[in-house]
């Protein structure tokens, strides 16, 4: 498969990196639909969403890895399907999670100690859905 880049036009990879919320949709154990309004962090390959791993949108990815996602912007959004993994230990975890935070509230402080974070992360079960897109959709 080719870079998830050259599917992407331009102005779809403006648009996922300018909103930071999304829909994720995963499937649960009898085969219906599960939603969930998440923040989310594009690095122009991969989208990344925190989760706690006690919560379903965690466990039907782990199950089953197809999922989708779609962004909102009033009446413009923009649909992917593709594969979720998991992300589950620092140092990546806790890299990826400190992004994530700081697209919807303040960044970290600087000089911040990173094991005393990491080891709060590894208190409240927080993980990583790494997603691969590989169709897209939009209505530009």
């Amino acid at each position: 498969m080719q870079g998830i880049t050259m599917i992407l036009s331009a102005q779809q990879l403006d648009f996922i990196q300018s909103n930071k919320l999304c829909i994720l949709g995963t499937g649960k154990n009898d085969g219906s639909p599960q939603i969930s309004l998440v923040y989310y962090d594009w690095d122009g390959e991969f989208l990344y969403i925190s989760v706690t791993s006690d919560r379903a949108k965690w466990k039907n990815a782990v199950r089953n890895p197809n999922i989708a996602i779609l962004i909102p912007d009033g009446r413009k959004q923009l649909i992917m399907y593709g594969i979720a993994s998991g992300i589950t230990a620092p140092p990546e975890r806790d890299e990826i999670i400190t992004r994530i935070r700081a697209r919807w509230m303040p960044p970290l402080p600087e000089g911040y100690d990173k094991e005393e974070y990491s080891q709060k992360l590894d208190e409240a079960n927080r993980v990583v859905i790494k997603f691969t897109p590989e169709k897209v959709f939009s209505n530009e």
